[in-house]
């Protein structure tokens, strides 16, 4: 066993990221498996959202986890041993209304990672995209909101997601079996993502419809 080591850093901040790498590599020699996890949601309509929100959102869920990915990456290479995992959402399959920072910072994570297991197979390093779909946690809590003040509610999809237990469990496993992705969602969330791909015009009204419905019953 290994005695816990524990590093705290500002992942919206590259530099701190860059930082925090070298004192991990420092303590600990090497990393075998990098689950890149922390993340920040988003609730609120494109025309009202500053471009500062959507920076804000990117800077925390994509360069962020690329940042402390590039930094631990050069070692993996050259032990050519590790494993890289990206938590990253339905979302990164798949835009809904009112999510879009979110939904564009989860795209361009799968991109990321899709792009980064072709160039690293040469080395003997798995990548693994995970997408989850509801969880329970306090993601919509700690929402932003278009004005970029935190937006406070717990979503009712989120309160009756999966445990935050029952992903793990799923993301070891995948780690195991040396999985390139995974979908862990219900059966809603996974029939959208195939929806979208071999029915996009239906999947595109389905998405304006909930938009409406959305707005209505926020009476705006």
């Amino acid at each position: 066993t290994h005695k816990p080591h524990t590093v705290v850093f500002d992942l919206s901040d590259a530099k701190t990221v860059v930082n925090a790498a070298e004192e991990i590599l420092k303590a600990l020699g090497h990393v075998d498996i990098l689950i890149n996890n922390a993340g920040i949601s988003f609730r609120g309509t494109i025309v009202d959202t500053g471009l500062d929100v959507d920076k804000k959102v990117m800077e925390t869920n994509y360069f962020g986890p690329i940042a402390l990915t590039k930094a631990l990456l050069p070692s993996m290479i050259k032990r050519r041993q590790g494993h890289i995992v990206a938590i990253s959402s339905v979302q990164g399959k798949i835009s809904i209304p009112f999510r879009s920072a979110y939904a564009a910072s989860k795209h361009a994570t799968q991109a990321f990672f899709d792009c980064l297991r072709a160039e690293v197979e040469q080395y003997d390093i798995e990548v693994t995209v995970v997408s989850p779909g509801y969880i329970q946690t306090n993601l919509s809590l700690n929402a932003v909101t278009a004005d970029g003040s935190r937006y406070g509610v717990m979503d009712k999809t989120t309160a009756q997601g999966q445990t935050a237990a029952e992903v793990a469990q799923v993301v070891l496993s995948a780690v195991g079996q040396k999985k390139k992705e995974v979908l862990v969602a219900g059966l809603t969330p996974c029939l959208a993502v195939y929806l979208r791909n071999l029915c996009p015009r239906l999947f595109f009204t389905l998405m304006a419809s909930r938009a409406k419905k959305e707005r209505k019953a926020k009476g705006s």
